[in-house]
């Protein structure tokens, strides 16, 4: 196998990012073969090399990933007490991450991963991920508030980003954002005096949730990941 930097192997085994991994080789906390690193350029070879971080063995998972279409009344979390979780809708034994959570009363596409490196390049802001949302409200929404919508709303951390809006019905359209701030359709919908009824997630970059039903789950093909991984670089 070709060899590879420290850094990424570190990444990719879901231990950290890249830069952190620069800071735990200054500290003298990574060794190969049972010897201290302290060059960031280090390569190793995963298949032969025994890497530790704290002198603990790093193994590089089997990577899973799954799109999961979350039900209304369910929380983004594997353990929440009294509350309905992923882990009452997905079975499995590996420790899973998400990229981007939905809250309780909305539904629609979550990602569901161990691949670390992944979700932190599809959550960071720096990267300006699309994610779609097909949104229903109670009243009717003139475009004058399309209008104000698109051009950005002030929340009390901020303005949001300028979004993209495509008109459905009289109250119902598709948003496109590029941030993730909490809860944040429902509160710009909020400022302009307008109720959300329904909210889901469609899209995730160029992962598309389709017709896959509420509460149910499928794993990604080979050709999804790749092209998650190459919008991600």
């Amino acid at each position: 196998m070709q060899k590879i930097r420290i850094q990424k192997f570190l990444s990719e085994a879901g231990v950290c990012s890249r830069r952190q991994a620069e800071e735990y080789i200054k500290k003298e906390l990574i060794k190969v073969n049972d010897e201290t690193i302290r060059e960031l350029g280090t390569k190793i070879d995963p298949e032969k090399d025994i890497i530790k971080f704290n002198d603990k063995v790093v193994k590089k998972e089997d990577y899973i990933y799954i799109l999961l279409n979350k039900p209304v009344g369910y929380v983004s979390s594997f353990y929440h007490k009294g509350k309905k979780t992923l882990s009452d809708l997905i079975k499995i034994k590996e420790h899973l991450g998400y990229a981007g959570r939905l809250d309780e009363y909305s539904e629609g596409l979550m990602l569901l991963t161990n691949d670390g490196n992944l979700i932190n390049r599809l959550t960071h802001p720096r990267h300006e991920h699309e994610k779609e949302y097909l949104v229903e409200t109670k009243e009717p929404i003139p475009d004058a508030v399309i209008n104000r919508l698109e051009k950005g709303i002030m929340l009390f951390e901020g303005r949001t980003n300028p979004v993209s809006i495509k008109r459905r019905d009289s109250n119902k359209f598709l948003i496109t954002l590029k941030e993730g701030k909490n809860r944040q359709i429902r509160r710009m919908l909020q400022i302009v005096k307008i109720t959300t009824k329904k909210l889901k997630r469609v899209r995730i970059g160029n992962l598309v949730l389709g017709s896959l039903k509420p509460g149910m789950y499928r794993y990604l093909e080979e050709e999804e990941v790749k092209n998650l991984k190459k919008i991600s670089q």
